[in-house]
């Protein structure tokens, strides 16, 4: 046997039926699809209709929420640095995201990193993060070092901010004017 000697067995291949090309065919004049109506023609979806009666997914009674633009952060547990931190790896006081990527720690998290704490914790480390549990910060501060998360103003008190703004402006210039 050689390789340009294969194929496939009898049948095994079947070729696409090709519709509408007259009554010899078979498949000729309606095409196998019946006579008239919506099913009949192109550009049918009637998934889910269940003949005017309520469908199932809306009988069904709706449950939770989706966040449409979720943070997206790195979870990193202090009993997995504190490994990295004794094995050697990870020398460095003051910790990041930067720092928890480079040891493989923090897969992802483009919003930053969350400590969490779980596990043992005893390095004395100065962490700069997104986020972290009441937990991380405790056992991080019962070691000796800090946690550092950036307060982040919302945007609603940032318009709100710009908005006042723009209100001392405009009640300055009519003051100029009168």
């Amino acid at each position: 046997m050689k390789l340009n000697e294969i194929n496939d067995n009898d049948g095994a291949r079947k070729g696409r039926m090709r519709v509408g090309r007259g009554i010899g065919s078979g498949k000729g004049k309606t095409a196998g699809r019946g006579q008239k109506g919506a099913k009949a023609r192109s550009g049918v979806a009637i998934n889910g209709f269940e003949g005017g009666q309520m469908p199932l997914h809306m009988r069904l009674p709706k449950r939770g929420f989706n966040v449409p633009n979720p943070k997206d952060y790195a979870e990193v547990n202090l009993g997995a640095i504190q490994k990295l931190v004794d094995a050697g790896k990870l020398t460095a006081t003051e910790i990041d995201h930067e720092a928890l990527k480079a040891v493989g720690l923090a897969r992802g998290g483009k919003h930053g990193v969350r400590l969490l704490g779980k596990g043992e914790f005893s390095a004395k480390l100065i962490f700069t993060v997104a986020g972290a549990s009441k937990g991380a910060i405790e056992a991080v501060e019962k070691a000796g070092g800090s946690v550092t998360v950036p307060t982040i103003v919302p945007a609603s008190e940032k318009h709100a901010a710009k908005h006042r703004v723009k209100q001392k402006e405009i009640a300055a210039k009519k003051a100029g004017k009168a």
